[in-house]
């Protein structure tokens, strides 16, 4: 004999959004107040109150990158003694409380490919301990005025990032004394997308550059100066003659040559993927509904599809396309490989857009007589 039973149940299909941590970055820099503690702020945010009223690195760079960073700018500060105590310290404090960020931007100036390094093990220990994925933002010194030429500057600059691979570390000499500022806001506007290169005309001049500065013979600094800082992959500003403005170059990334990560935006969108793409693994632990029939496997090439074919949505607005951050997913840019009874592996590809960085016109005359 039995009894009548009735369920319902409800069912997590994993459908729900993700939260975005892109464009939010964590600053760590000497301040003058609430050392020690994690202070979220805004575009609304009294830095005096937050940072302190009297000047400082930390509250300089926030400042320049909340004028670049657009009405939806936001990040996360970390105030630390400029007497004791370092970056390590304060990043390890920030992931126990559960922040997660996209990007790491450590004020203090850098003075040797040590500490550069320290960096990208700092960022690749972030996705083995947590699985947080960030880069980190470096800078280096200014010019001394009173002491170097440009020349000079240039030498001590290239020996600090020689024969150094760090692939999750972009550094900005601090030529105007905000640069690193001035980078991270434009890196975090919302009004532009990630897979687009600092260098993007169309996103504007940077704001609130500081003064040009100049060597111990009084030479403002040369643009030949700042094309042998980007060879030797720093990340500097640039200007172009008879165009008005200042703006950026390449936001590189200390990759080693033919890599595929050796400037910011590529860096980004693979980043941008894997997170999206952990969450939906994460979701598929020991699940049945994961397993080598056909209708299985399609079924989960697809959901994983799901944040490329999203990064890839393009919009058509008066006459012109906007891209997305990739182009298109197609069949064969997701393979799912059983190792074994219980160890799936996914392969997943994405392809940024072409984008122009080198443009080159050729003018040429037409003499011929149109009367003939």
């Amino acid at each position: 004999m039995a009894l009548g039973k009735v369920s319902v149940n409800n069912l997590n299909l994993g459908q729900g959004a993700v939260i975005e941590i892109e464009r939010y970055f964590l600053f760590i820099g000497p301040a003058a107040a609430n050392v020690g503690e994690l202070i979220p702020l805004n575009t609304q945010s009294d830095l005096d109150a937050s940072l302190g009223v009297a000047d400082s690195d930390l509250k300089t760079q926030i400042t320049a990158a909340r004028l670049n960073g657009g009405d939806r700018w936001a990040c996360l500060a970390a105030p630390i003694d400029a007497a004791g105590g370092g970056w390590e310290e304060a990043l390890e404090f920030a992931q126990q409380q559960g922040y997660s960020v996209e990007g790491v931007v450590i004020t203090t100036p850098v003075t040797t490919g040590g500490e550069l390094a320290d960096m990208h093990d700092a960022a690749v220990m972030l996705n083995n301990t947590y699985g947080r994925r960030a880069f980190v933002m470096a800078a280096t010194a200014g010019i001394d005025s009173a002491l170097q030429s440009w020349n000079q500057y240039l030498g001590e600059q290239r020996a600090i990032v020689k024969d150094l691979a760090a692939p999750r570390v972009l550094v900005v000499p601090q030529l105007h004394g905000n640069d690193l500022g001035v980078l991270a806001g434009r890196l975090a506007n919302a009004a532009v997308s990630i897979a687009d290169s600092p260098m993007r005309v169309a996103t504007g001049a940077v704001l609130g550059l500081g003064d040009t500065p100049v060597d111990m013979d009084g030479i403002p600094l040369p643009s030949a100066i700042r094309a042998e800082l980007d060879a030797a992959r720093f990340s500097v500003s640039q200007t172009y003659p008879d165009y008005p403005g200042v703006f950026w170059g390449d936001g590189n990334m200390l990759d080693a040559p033919g890599s595929d990560f050796q400037v910011i935006e590529h860096l980004r969108l693979a980043d941008k993927a894997a997170r999206r793409v952990r969450i939906l693994l994460i979701q598929r632990v020991a699940d049945r509904r994961l397993n080598n029939t056909p209708n299985a496997m399609a079924a989960a090439t697809s959901a994983l599809m799901a944040p490329l074919r999203a990064m890839a949505k393009s919009v058509a607005f008066a006459g012109q396309v906007f891209p997305g951050e990739i182009e298109p997913p197609k069949d064969g840019d997701i393979v799912l490989v059983w190792q074994s009874k219980t160890k799936v592996e996914a392969y997943l590809k994405l392809k940024p857009y072409n984008c122009p960085k080198d443009l080159t016109a050729n003018i040429a005359l037409d003499l011929s007589n149109d009367s003939e």
